[in-house]
Protein backbone atom coordinates (compact mmCIF):
# COMPACT_ATOMS: atom_id res chain seq x y z
CA UNK A 1 0.00 0.00 0.00
CA UNK A 2 1.27 3.43 -0.86
CA UNK A 3 2.06 6.45 1.38
CA UNK A 4 -1.13 8.45 -0.37
CA UNK A 5 -3.04 5.09 0.14
CA UNK A 6 -2.19 4.85 4.40
CA UNK A 7 -2.78 8.82 4.38
CA UNK A 8 -6.06 8.59 2.76
CA UNK A 9 -7.19 5.41 4.80
CA UNK A 10 -6.19 6.98 8.23
CA UNK A 11 -8.30 10.52 7.07
CA UNK A 12 -10.71 8.32 6.67
CA UNK A 13 -10.53 6.33 9.87
CA UNK A 14 -9.54 9.41 11.91
CA UNK A 15 -12.89 11.16 10.52
CA UNK A 16 -15.39 8.25 11.68
CA UNK A 17 -13.37 7.64 15.12
CA UNK A 18 -15.57 8.82 17.47
CA UNK A 19 -12.41 10.22 20.36
CA UNK A 20 -11.57 12.34 16.98
CA UNK A 21 -15.16 14.08 16.26
CA UNK A 22 -15.29 17.55 17.11
CA UNK A 23 -17.80 19.32 19.04
CA UNK A 24 -20.19 20.59 16.56
CA UNK A 25 -23.78 18.36 16.02
CA UNK A 26 -26.16 17.13 18.61
CA UNK A 27 -25.68 18.31 21.90
CA UNK A 28 -21.57 18.30 21.70
CA UNK A 29 -21.29 15.60 23.86
CA UNK A 30 -19.45 12.84 20.91
CA UNK A 31 -16.35 13.33 22.82
CA UNK A 32 -17.04 12.28 26.20
CA UNK A 33 -19.37 9.45 25.33
CA UNK A 34 -16.93 7.07 26.04
CA UNK A 35 -17.18 8.55 29.58
CA UNK A 36 -20.22 8.97 29.51
CA UNK A 37 -21.06 6.25 32.16
CA UNK A 38 -18.16 6.38 34.53
CA UNK A 39 -20.88 8.90 36.70
CA UNK A 40 -23.63 6.22 36.61
CA UNK A 41 -21.02 3.91 37.59
CA UNK A 42 -20.20 5.90 41.08
CA UNK A 43 -24.01 6.50 41.62
CA UNK A 44 -24.60 2.72 41.74
CA UNK A 45 -21.98 2.14 43.40
CA UNK A 46 -23.15 4.73 46.27
CA UNK A 47 -27.00 3.30 45.56
CA UNK A 48 -24.99 -0.33 46.27
CA UNK A 49 -23.15 0.87 49.56
CA UNK A 50 -26.39 2.32 50.89
CA UNK A 51 -28.57 -0.99 50.31
CA UNK A 52 -25.76 -3.20 51.71
CA UNK A 53 -22.20 -2.15 53.09
CA UNK A 54 -21.72 -5.88 51.60
CA UNK A 55 -21.20 -4.17 48.14
CA UNK A 56 -17.78 -2.66 48.89
CA UNK A 57 -16.51 -5.77 49.99
CA UNK A 58 -13.75 -7.55 48.16
CA UNK A 59 -15.61 -10.90 47.95
CA UNK A 60 -18.45 -8.92 46.23
CA UNK A 61 -16.92 -6.55 43.87
CA UNK A 62 -13.98 -9.73 42.89
CA UNK A 63 -17.56 -11.64 42.17
CA UNK A 64 -18.92 -8.80 39.86
CA UNK A 65 -15.64 -8.96 38.07
CA UNK A 66 -15.56 -12.21 37.65
CA UNK A 67 -19.32 -12.73 36.57
CA UNK A 68 -18.25 -10.41 34.21
CA UNK A 69 -15.95 -11.55 32.14
CA UNK A 70 -17.53 -13.93 29.81
CA UNK A 71 -19.69 -11.60 28.72
CA UNK A 72 -16.96 -8.88 28.46
CA UNK A 73 -15.16 -11.10 26.03
CA UNK A 74 -18.59 -11.30 23.81
CA UNK A 75 -19.15 -7.53 23.97
CA UNK A 76 -15.22 -7.15 22.85
CA UNK A 77 -16.33 -9.31 20.07
CA UNK A 78 -19.51 -7.78 18.87
CA UNK A 79 -18.11 -4.60 19.15
CA UNK A 80 -15.32 -5.19 17.05
CA UNK A 81 -18.21 -6.19 14.95
CA UNK A 82 -20.29 -3.46 14.95
CA UNK A 83 -17.74 -0.62 14.68
CA UNK A 84 -16.93 -2.53 10.84
CA UNK A 85 -20.48 -2.04 10.27
CA UNK A 86 -21.65 -5.49 10.51
CA UNK A 87 -23.17 -7.95 13.41
CA UNK A 88 -22.63 -11.32 14.65
CA UNK A 89 -25.81 -12.84 16.08
CA UNK A 90 -24.24 -16.59 16.59
CA UNK A 91 -21.86 -15.51 19.55
CA UNK A 92 -23.87 -16.03 22.10
CA UNK A 93 -24.35 -20.14 20.79
CA UNK A 94 -20.43 -19.54 19.36
CA UNK A 95 -19.79 -19.86 23.30
CA UNK A 96 -21.58 -22.75 24.39
CA UNK A 97 -21.39 -25.30 21.33
CA UNK A 98 -17.37 -24.46 20.73
CA UNK A 99 -16.72 -26.10 24.30
CA UNK A 100 -19.46 -29.42 23.75
CA UNK A 101 -17.49 -30.08 20.30
CA UNK A 102 -14.38 -29.69 22.15
CA UNK A 103 -15.28 -31.75 25.01
CA UNK A 104 -17.34 -34.30 22.90
CA UNK A 105 -13.96 -35.22 20.89
CA UNK A 106 -11.91 -36.07 23.70
CA UNK A 107 -13.89 -37.44 26.06
CA UNK A 108 -14.24 -41.27 26.28
CA UNK A 109 -16.81 -43.37 25.40
CA UNK A 110 -17.15 -44.53 28.32
CA UNK A 111 -16.57 -41.75 30.65
CA UNK A 112 -19.55 -40.61 33.19
CA UNK A 113 -22.80 -39.99 31.94
CA UNK A 114 -21.53 -37.97 28.77
CA UNK A 115 -20.24 -40.21 26.25
CA UNK A 116 -18.14 -38.80 23.87
CA UNK A 117 -16.03 -39.85 21.26
CA UNK A 118 -12.47 -40.16 22.51
CA UNK A 119 -10.89 -38.86 19.46
CA UNK A 120 -7.82 -36.89 21.08
CA UNK A 121 -6.30 -36.68 24.07
CA UNK A 122 -7.53 -34.30 26.82
CA UNK A 123 -5.01 -31.69 26.64
CA UNK A 124 -6.10 -30.98 22.98
CA UNK A 125 -9.75 -29.10 24.61
CA UNK A 126 -8.71 -25.97 24.89
CA UNK A 127 -7.17 -25.46 21.14
CA UNK A 128 -10.13 -28.03 19.64
CA UNK A 129 -12.38 -25.60 21.01
CA UNK A 130 -10.79 -22.23 20.20
CA UNK A 131 -10.10 -23.89 16.25
CA UNK A 132 -14.12 -24.10 16.57
CA UNK A 133 -15.09 -20.63 17.02
CA UNK A 134 -12.67 -19.98 14.27
CA UNK A 135 -13.71 -22.06 12.22
CA UNK A 136 -17.54 -20.50 12.76
CA UNK A 137 -16.49 -17.58 12.55
CA UNK A 138 -15.20 -18.31 8.98
CA UNK A 139 -18.27 -20.12 7.56
CA UNK A 140 -19.90 -17.15 8.76
CA UNK A 141 -17.19 -14.92 6.79
CA UNK A 142 -17.98 -16.91 3.75
CA UNK A 143 -21.38 -16.87 3.61
CA UNK A 144 -21.69 -13.09 3.97
CA UNK A 145 -18.62 -11.74 2.28
CA UNK A 146 -18.22 -14.16 -0.67
CA UNK A 147 -21.92 -15.35 -0.99
CA UNK A 148 -23.11 -11.86 -0.29
CA UNK A 149 -26.14 -13.03 1.65
CA UNK A 150 -27.69 -11.29 4.61
CA UNK A 151 -25.18 -10.71 7.77
CA UNK A 152 -27.86 -10.47 10.00
CA UNK A 153 -30.12 -13.86 8.42
CA UNK A 154 -26.71 -15.83 8.26
CA UNK A 155 -25.58 -15.03 11.75
CA UNK A 156 -29.28 -15.41 13.35
CA UNK A 157 -29.73 -18.83 11.35
CA UNK A 158 -26.13 -19.95 12.17
CA UNK A 159 -27.43 -19.09 16.17
CA UNK A 160 -30.62 -20.82 16.05
CA UNK A 161 -28.50 -23.99 14.57
CA UNK A 162 -25.63 -24.10 16.55
CA UNK A 163 -27.55 -24.00 19.50
CA UNK A 164 -29.36 -27.37 18.09
CA UNK A 165 -25.99 -28.57 17.91
CA UNK A 166 -25.17 -27.91 21.26
CA UNK A 167 -28.38 -29.43 22.65
CA UNK A 168 -28.02 -32.79 20.49
CA UNK A 169 -24.34 -33.21 21.02
CA UNK A 170 -24.45 -32.74 24.87
CA UNK A 171 -28.09 -34.74 25.13
CA UNK A 172 -29.60 -32.02 26.52
CA UNK A 173 -27.67 -32.59 30.23
CA UNK A 174 -24.68 -30.71 31.54
CA UNK A 175 -21.53 -31.91 31.02
CA UNK A 176 -19.17 -32.37 34.40
CA UNK A 177 -16.58 -34.82 33.89
CA UNK A 178 -14.51 -32.24 32.23
CA UNK A 179 -10.49 -32.29 32.14
CA UNK A 180 -8.32 -30.22 34.66
CA UNK A 181 -6.77 -27.82 31.37
CA UNK A 182 -9.79 -27.27 29.99
CA UNK A 183 -11.24 -25.64 33.77
CA UNK A 184 -7.93 -24.28 34.71
CA UNK A 185 -8.25 -20.73 33.09
CA UNK A 186 -11.55 -20.51 34.40
CA UNK A 187 -10.94 -21.52 38.01
CA UNK A 188 -7.89 -19.81 39.11
CA UNK A 189 -6.77 -16.95 40.95
CA UNK A 190 -3.57 -14.44 40.18
CA UNK A 191 -2.49 -12.04 42.79
CA UNK A 192 -5.13 -12.32 44.57
CA UNK A 193 -8.08 -11.67 41.83
CA UNK A 194 -9.59 -14.90 39.53
CA UNK A 195 -7.49 -15.18 36.46
CA UNK A 196 -10.18 -14.48 34.37
CA UNK A 197 -10.35 -10.61 35.13
CA UNK A 198 -6.70 -10.28 34.50
CA UNK A 199 -7.24 -12.11 30.86
CA UNK A 200 -10.32 -9.60 30.40
CA UNK A 201 -8.32 -6.69 31.37
CA UNK A 202 -5.10 -7.77 28.57
CA UNK A 203 -7.30 -8.56 26.16
CA UNK A 204 -9.79 -5.22 26.00
CA UNK A 205 -6.10 -3.37 26.88
CA UNK A 206 -4.88 -4.75 23.76
CA UNK A 207 -8.07 -4.54 21.36
CA UNK A 208 -8.08 -1.21 22.21
CA UNK A 209 -4.97 -0.25 21.82
CA UNK A 210 -4.97 -1.92 18.21
CA UNK A 211 -7.60 0.00 17.39
CA UNK A 212 -5.99 3.23 18.69
CA UNK A 213 -3.09 2.93 16.77
CA UNK A 214 -2.33 -0.21 14.29
CA UNK A 215 -3.26 0.54 10.66
CA UNK A 216 -5.41 -2.46 10.41
CA UNK A 217 -7.61 -1.21 13.54
CA UNK A 218 -8.03 1.88 12.53
CA UNK A 219 -9.36 0.34 9.45
CA UNK A 220 -12.15 -1.08 10.87
CA UNK A 221 -13.48 2.51 11.48
CA UNK A 222 -13.02 3.04 7.88
CA UNK A 223 -14.73 0.19 7.08
CA UNK A 224 -18.15 0.66 9.55
CA UNK A 225 -18.24 4.66 8.34
CA UNK A 226 -18.00 4.11 4.73
CA UNK A 227 -17.26 0.95 3.25
CA UNK A 228 -16.65 2.10 -0.36
CA UNK A 229 -14.61 5.02 0.55
CA UNK A 230 -12.34 2.77 2.11
CA UNK A 231 -12.46 0.50 -0.43
CA UNK A 232 -11.07 3.11 -2.34
CA UNK A 233 -8.60 3.97 0.33
CA UNK A 234 -7.05 1.10 -0.60
CA UNK A 235 -8.22 -0.94 2.35
CA UNK A 236 -9.08 -4.61 1.57
CA UNK A 237 -12.66 -4.52 3.05
CA UNK A 238 -13.68 -8.26 2.92
CA UNK A 239 -10.50 -9.42 4.02
CA UNK A 240 -10.11 -6.97 7.02
CA UNK A 241 -14.07 -8.53 7.90
CA UNK A 242 -13.02 -11.52 7.13
CA UNK A 243 -10.33 -11.80 10.33
CA UNK A 244 -12.93 -9.61 12.34
CA UNK A 245 -15.57 -12.70 12.47
CA UNK A 246 -13.02 -15.25 12.76
CA UNK A 247 -10.93 -13.02 15.82
CA UNK A 248 -14.95 -12.49 17.11
CA UNK A 249 -15.92 -15.88 17.29
CA UNK A 250 -12.27 -17.05 18.62
CA UNK A 251 -13.32 -14.70 21.63
CA UNK A 252 -16.53 -16.34 22.29
CA UNK A 253 -15.19 -20.16 22.23
CA UNK A 254 -12.47 -19.06 24.70
CA UNK A 255 -15.59 -16.72 27.19
CA UNK A 256 -17.16 -20.40 26.68
CA UNK A 257 -13.68 -21.88 27.97
CA UNK A 258 -13.77 -19.03 31.03
CA UNK A 259 -17.18 -20.09 31.61
CA UNK A 260 -16.80 -23.88 32.00
CA UNK A 261 -14.14 -22.96 34.11
CA UNK A 262 -15.87 -20.94 36.04
CA UNK A 263 -18.57 -23.15 37.02
CA UNK A 264 -16.86 -26.32 36.50
CA UNK A 265 -19.79 -28.00 34.05
CA UNK A 266 -21.16 -26.95 30.41
CA UNK A 267 -24.97 -26.26 30.54
CA UNK A 268 -27.07 -27.38 26.99
CA UNK A 269 -28.08 -24.21 27.32
CA UNK A 270 -25.07 -22.39 27.89
CA UNK A 271 -25.19 -18.35 26.36
CA UNK A 272 -29.00 -18.91 25.74
CA UNK A 273 -30.31 -15.41 25.84
CA UNK A 274 -27.24 -13.27 25.85
CA UNK A 275 -26.96 -11.66 22.91
CA UNK A 276 -29.29 -9.11 23.95
CA UNK A 277 -27.34 -8.66 27.32
CA UNK A 278 -24.28 -8.17 24.76
CA UNK A 279 -26.19 -5.57 22.84
CA UNK A 280 -27.37 -3.43 25.72
CA UNK A 281 -24.10 -3.22 27.13
CA UNK A 282 -22.08 -2.46 23.75
CA UNK A 283 -25.19 0.40 22.28
CA UNK A 284 -24.80 1.81 26.22
CA UNK A 285 -21.82 1.95 26.22
CA UNK A 286 -21.30 3.95 22.91
CA UNK A 287 -20.89 1.92 19.79
CA UNK A 288 -23.42 2.73 17.00
CA UNK A 289 -25.42 0.13 15.17
CA UNK A 290 -24.82 1.86 12.02
CA UNK A 291 -20.78 1.12 12.34
CA UNK A 292 -17.89 3.52 12.60
CA UNK A 293 -18.31 4.73 15.71
CA UNK A 294 -17.51 4.09 19.71
CA UNK A 295 -14.51 2.53 21.53
CA UNK A 296 -14.05 -0.98 23.27
CA UNK A 297 -13.22 1.13 26.84
CA UNK A 298 -16.75 2.22 26.30
CA UNK A 299 -18.02 -1.02 25.76
CA UNK A 300 -16.48 -2.32 28.59
CA UNK A 301 -18.05 0.51 30.73
CA UNK A 302 -21.70 -0.71 29.65
CA UNK A 303 -20.68 -4.19 31.24
CA UNK A 304 -19.89 -2.87 34.05
CA UNK A 305 -22.92 -0.82 33.80
CA UNK A 306 -25.52 -3.97 33.59
CA UNK A 307 -23.19 -6.48 35.78
CA UNK A 308 -23.63 -3.36 38.85
CA UNK A 309 -27.50 -2.90 38.09
CA UNK A 310 -28.10 -6.62 38.70
CA UNK A 311 -25.39 -6.83 41.78
CA UNK A 312 -27.28 -3.81 43.74
CA UNK A 313 -30.85 -5.53 42.70
CA UNK A 314 -29.98 -8.65 43.84
CA UNK A 315 -28.39 -7.14 47.47
CA UNK A 316 -31.60 -5.18 47.37
CA UNK A 317 -33.51 -7.90 47.22
CA UNK A 318 -35.35 -7.50 43.71
CA UNK A 319 -36.57 -10.59 41.94
CA UNK A 320 -33.90 -11.64 39.10
CA UNK A 321 -37.24 -12.01 36.94
CA UNK A 322 -37.06 -8.25 36.29
CA UNK A 323 -33.54 -8.49 34.23
CA UNK A 324 -34.13 -9.35 30.91
CA UNK A 325 -37.23 -6.34 31.30
CA UNK A 326 -34.32 -4.09 32.68
CA UNK A 327 -31.75 -5.27 29.68
CA UNK A 328 -34.60 -4.12 27.06
CA UNK A 329 -35.22 -0.51 28.70
CA UNK A 330 -31.63 -0.02 28.75
CA UNK A 331 -31.10 -0.67 25.09
CA UNK A 332 -33.93 1.73 24.47
CA UNK A 333 -32.86 4.48 26.75
CA UNK A 334 -29.06 4.05 25.23
CA UNK A 335 -30.72 4.38 21.49
CA UNK A 336 -32.62 7.56 22.26
CA UNK A 337 -30.08 8.87 24.25
CA UNK A 338 -27.58 8.19 21.78
CA UNK A 339 -29.85 9.77 19.17
CA UNK A 340 -29.37 13.40 20.29
CA UNK A 341 -26.22 13.18 21.55
CA UNK A 342 -24.09 12.23 18.25
CA UNK A 343 -27.55 13.65 15.46
CA UNK A 344 -27.26 10.65 13.73
CA UNK A 345 -30.17 8.91 12.36
CA UNK A 346 -30.88 5.51 13.50
CA UNK A 347 -32.27 2.97 11.08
Amino acid sequence: MSATTDTSAAKTATEDHPSSAGDGGGLGLRRYRDLSLLPVILVLGLIGFIVSPAFLTSDNLLGVAQQSTELSLLVLAEAMILISGRMDLSLESTIGVAPVIAIWLVLPADGGRFHGLGLLPSWTAVPVCLLVGALIGAVNGFLILKLRLNGFIVTLGALTMLRGLQVAISQGQSIVDLPGSFTYLGSSSWLGAPAPVWICVLLFAIGGSALAWLRHGRALYAIGGNSEAARTAGIRVDRVMWAVLILGSLLAAFAGILYTGHYGSISADQGSGWIFQVFAATVIGGVSLNGGRGTLFGALTGVLTLQLVVNVMTLAGVPPLWNQFLNGAIIIVALIISRFASGEKQD
